[in-house]
């Protein structure tokens, strides 16, 4: 199958091919209401680059298991 199956979540990291198995939760606070949400995927290897890539600019970061949503992250300050 071109493309590969849609049931597969693939890691959000640039060129990565691999399964996911982390959520990345994040949100841009000059933009986004405390309880705006943002997801990336992330397999094992790229979970702790992608959380330090948001954390370094700033950005609330919370990583949780594939499929444990969070309703909001980071504080109103």
């Amino acid at each position: 199958m071109i493309g590969g199956s849609t049931d597969e979540l693939r890691c959000s990291r640039s060129g990565c091919r691999s399964e996911a198995v982390w959520n990345v939760n994040w949100r841009n606070p000059r933009i986004h209401p405390i309880d705006r949400v943002k997801v990336w995927l992330a397999c094992d290897e790229h979970s702790e680059y992608l959380r330090d890539y948001l954390d370094t600019r700033g950005f609330p970061v919370a990583v949780t298991p594939l499929g444990v949503a969070v309703e909001r992250v980071g504080d109103a300050s």
